[in-house]
C-alpha cells in the first residue's frame, strides 16, 4: 500500500523581539544560512520528502495529468513562428521546430526573395544552448546597429544571474569575452564599439551601468553610473530615435533619468530631472525634444516636453485625464503613440507632431480586450505592428496603416486541435466591494453555462506592484472551460487596471483592500448565481500567492481548491531582512517594518505565514523554486510546514519545490505545459471533475 502520510517538518525554537513584540518562528531553520547556496542536509531532506509525497499523492491522477497535457499540447502549433519584422537591412523572426522546447532566431536580407532558401541566417539556436540543461532561459538579446554583432544573455539555473556572450554574425564565431552576473538589458552604442549593461551585486541588485568595449577584457569594463541608494535599481535603454542612451534608476515610487549621446557613452550625463520622492517619469526623444511621461501632478499621468538643452523645463503637452490612464509614450519620426486605458480598456492613439493634442484612436471590435504596440524597431515607419486578443479571441497580429487607418491581419494564433469562439461568451462585470468600491471582473464561460450556483468558477488575480491583468486569451484555460468552468479575472486594487490610484489603494496602509476585493468578488459571483461556496478554484503567483495566503486565512470555506505558485507568504520576515535581494527596494510597496512600528504591525496582521491558525483550510497546491531569487524557497516551505501543523482538516496539502529552477518554474514550453496540467488536474480532482 502506498504511504500517503505527509512529511512533518521539525520545529526548532527561534524568536526575536522588535517594537515590543516577540515573534516565534519555529521553522526559521528552513532558511539555509549559506543561501544562495543550499546545502543544509536537513533542509534538502525536508524538501525532497515533500516532493516525494507530492509524487505519491498525484500518482493515481497521472492519467488525468497526461490527458490534460496532451489537450494543451494539441492546441499549440508546434512549428510556431513569429511574424517577420524589418529592422534596417534585415528581416527578423523566431521559430520553433516540431517537438522543440525552445525557439531559434533567424534573419534574412530585406531585399531577398520571400521564398525559402539560402538567404536565411540562423542567429541563435536556443535548443542547442539548452541541450543537457535542466533549466534554460534567454534574457537580453541585442543586435548591433550595423547588424554585425549579437550580444545575448543566458541563465541556466533559474537564479537570474545571466551570462553575456557576443557573437560575430559575419563569421558565426563567438568573441572571447564573457560577462557573468549580468542583470539588465543590453544597449549598443551608436558606433557599435561596445554596449551598456548592468551587473547584479552580491544582493542581486543592479546598482550600476557599465560599458564593455568589444575586444577588451571584461575586467577593463568601465562603470558609467553607480547608484548609492540600496533601494533603487538601475536600468539601461535607448530612445526610439537611437540618438540617446538612457540610464534610469528608481524604486517603486520614484525615478530619475540620465541621457548620454549614443556615440559618446563617456560624455557628461544629462540629468533630465533630479529624483523627487513620489515622482516617476520616463523619457523618449524626437528631433531634439524630450517627451516626458510623468505622474508628477496626477496618478493618471500626463505628457510633457522639454528641450534637450533645458531638460528640466517641462511644458505640458497632454494633460492628465480622470478617465484615461496614460501608460506609455513612444516616438517615431512622423508621429508619436500614446498607450493607456480608458476606464480600464486598452487604447492606442496616434498623435502628429504638428497637431499633438488631436488623437487618432485605433478602434477594436470587442467590448473587452487586450491590445498594445507590438515589435516596432524602426523609427521611420508608416505602419505600426499591433497585438490584440480577448478572452474569446486568440492572439492576433495586425499592421496598422497610420495614413489610412486600415488594420491588416498578419496572423491569428493557430490552434491545431480546433477552436470555435462561438462556443464561449465573455462579459465584464462590476462587483461592489465591502467599502462600496466597484471592482471590475472579466469572465469567460462556455455556451450553456447555468447560473444556478451549481457550476465551478476558476478565479484569478494578482493585485500588486501596479500590474494589471489583461483580459487575454489562453489555450490552457480551454481545458477548464470545456469541463464546465467559468474563468474570471478579478481586477482588484493593488494592480493599476483603473489607473495608478487603483494601485495606490492596494498598497502600504491600504494593502488589505486587495484581499477584501478578491473575497468580495468571490461572494459577488456566488450571489450572482455563477457558482457557490466550495466550488471556486483560485490561483495566484508570487505577490498573487500572498493573496492566496491571505484569503485562505480569512475565508477558507469559499475555496474548493487553491494554487499558490512561488507565494510571497513570509512577508514580515522578508521585509525585516535587509540583506535579502529585493527587500530594500520593496519597502515603498509594503512598508519598512524595521523602522516603522505601524508598518510592522500592519504587515504582521496580514502576513499569511504569521496568521496561520488552527482551523480548516481548503485543498492547497503550493510550489516553490530552489534557485528563486525573488520569492526564496523557504517561504512556501515554511508556510506549508506551519499549515500542516496547524490545520484541523483532512484536505490535501501539497508542496512541490523545483530543485533546478527559479521564479518562473520549469523552462521550455512543454515542461511549462506539464506543470500547468498538474495544477489543472489538482483543481479538477478536488472539485470532483476527473474526466
Amino acid at each position: 500500500m502506498t504511504d500517503l502520510t505527509p512529511p512533518v517538518a521539525a520545529t526548532r525554537p527561534h524568536s526575536f523581539t522588535l517594537h515590543g513584540t516577540t515573534i516565534e518562528d519555529p521553522y526559521a531553520w528552513l532558511k539555509d544560512p549559506d543561501y544562495p547556496e543550499v546545502g543544509d542536509a536537513d533542509v534538502l531532506a525536508y524538501l525532497e520528502a515533500e516532493n516525494a509525497y507530492f509524487e505519491r499523492v498525484m500518482a493515481p491522477h497521472q492519467p488525468l495529468v497526461d490527458r490534460l497535457y496532451e489537450e494543451m499540447k494539441a492546441r499549440i502549433k508546434e512549428d510556431e513562428s513569429s511574424v517577420p519584422q524589418k529592422d534596417g537591412d534585415w528581416i527578423y523572426w523566431t521559430a520553433f521546430e516540431t517537438g522543440g522546447q525552445y525557439r531559434k532566431w533567424w534573419r534574412k536580407p530585406a531585399d531577398s526573395s520571400d521564398g525559402a532558401g539560402g538567404d536565411d541566417q540562423l542567429l541563435l539556436d536556443e535548443p542547442a544552448l539548452a541541450a543537457g540543461k535542466e533549466y534554460f532561459r534567454l534574457g537580453a538579446f541585442a543586435i548591433s546597429n550595423n547588424a554585425r554583432y549579437l550580444a545575448y544573455a543566458i541563465d541556466d539555473s533559474g537564479a537570474e544571474r545571466f551570462e553575456v556572450r557576443v557573437k560575430d554574425l559575419d563569421t558565426g564565431e563567438h568573441l572571447p569575452e564573457v560577462i557573468p552576473g549580468m542583470l539588465s538589458e543590453i544597449v549598443w552604442t551608436g558606433d557599435d564599439a561596445g554596449f551598456l549593461y548592468g551587473l547584479a551585486n552580491d544582493q542581486w541588485r543592479t546598482d550600476n551601468a557599465r560599458f564593455h568595449r568589444l575586444g577588451t577584457p571584461v575586467s577593463d569594463d568601465i562603470e558609467l553610473f553607480h547608484e548609492e541608494d540600496e533601494g533603487y535599481r538601475v536600468a539601461v535603454a535607448e530612445t526610439s530615435d537611437r540618438q540617446w542612451l538612457v540610464i534610469g534608476t528608481g524604486d517603486h515610487v520614484t525615478s530619475e533619468v540620465r541621457l548620454l549621446p549614443a556615440n559618446d557613452p563617456f560624455a557628461e550625463p544629462i540629468l533630465v530631472a533630479p529624483r523627487k520622492e513620489g515622482r516617476e517619469y520616463d523619457v523618449d526623444a524626437h528631433d531634439g525634444t524630450l517627451f516626458i511621461h510623468t505622474n508628477d501632478t496626477d496618478p493618471m499621468w500626463r505628457l510633457c516636453t522639454a528641450s534637450v538643452d533645458a531638460p528640466g523645463e517641462w511644458r505640458e503637452l497632454i494633460p492628465a485625464d480622470p478617465h484615461f490612464y496614460m501608460t506609455g509614450v513612444e516616438c517615431y519620426r512622423d508621429f508619436f503613440v500614446v498607450e493607456g486605458r480608458l476606464d480600464g480598456l486598452d487604447q492606442i492613439a496616434i498623435h502628429r507632431y504638428d497637431a499633438p493634442t488631436v488623437p487618432q484612436r485605433i478602434t477594436f471590435p470587442e467590448a473587452s480586450y487586450a491590445a498594445g504596440l507590438g515589435d516596432n524597431p524602426e523609427y521611420a515607419v508608416d505602419t505600426l505592428r499591433l497585438g490584440y486578443e480577448s478572452m474569446v479571441t486568440p492572439g492576433t497580429v495586425y499592421d496598422y496603416d497610420v495614413a489610412t487607418g486600415d488594420l491588416t491581419v498578419l496572423k491569428v494564433q493557430e490552434i491545431p486541435a480546433g477552436y470555435d469562439a462561438a462556443g464561449y461568451a465573455t462579459e465584464r462585470l462590476r462587483i461592489t466591494a465591502r467599502d462600496g468600491t466597484e471592482v471590475p471582473v472579466s469572465i469567460v464561460y462556455p455556451a450553456g453555462f447555468r447560473r444556478d450556483g451549481s457550476q465551478p468558477v476558476f478565479l484569478y488575480a494578482y493585485g500588486a506592484y501596479g500590474y494589471a491583468i489583461p483580459p487575454g486569451f489562453s489555450t490552457g484555460r480551454l481545458s477548464l472551460l470545456d469541463r464546465g468552468f467559468a474563468y474570471a479575472i478579478a481586477h482588484i486594487r493593488g494592480g493599476d487596471d483603473l489607473g495608478q490610484q487603483w494601485y495606490h489603494d492596494g498598497k502600504l496602509a491600504k494593502r488589505t483592500n486587495t484581499f477584501n476585493d478578491f473575497v468580495d468578488v468571490a461572494k459577488g459571483l456566488i450571489d450572482g448565481g455563477w457558482t457557490s461556496a466550495g466550488r471556486i478554484a483560485t490561483a495566484g503567483r508570487s505577490a498573487g500567492g500572498e493573496l492566496m495566503g491571505a484569503i485562505v486565512n480569512s475565508d477558507p470555506g469559499l475555496w474548493g481548491a487553491v494554487i499558490a505558485d512561488v507565494p510571497f507568504v513570509d512577508v514580515l520576515n522578508t521585509m525585516l531582512d535587509a540583506d535579502l535581494p529585493l527587500t530594500p527596494g520593496e519597502w515603498p510597496e509594503w512598508g519598512n517594518p524595521i523602522e516603522d512600528k505601524a508598518a510592522f504591525d500592519l504587515i504582521r496582521s496580514y502576513s499569511p505565514y504569521d496568521n496561520v491558525v488552527a482551523q480548516d483550510y481548503p485543498p492547497m497546491f503550493i510550489s516553490g523554486g530552489l534557485n528563486d531569487p525573488r520569492v526564496t524557497y523557504w517561504e512556501p516551505a515554511k508556510w506549508a510546514a506551519k499549515l500542516r501543523r496547524m490545520k484541523t482538516d483532512d484536505n490535501i496539502l501539497l508542496l512541490k519545490t523545483n530543485m533546478g529552477a527559479g521564479h518562473g518554474g520549469k523552462s521550455g514550453r512543454f515542461e511549462s505545459l506539464r506543470e500547468a496540467a498538474e495544477e489543472h488536474a489538482f483543481v479538477l480532482w478536488q472539485l470532483g471533475i476527473e474526466s
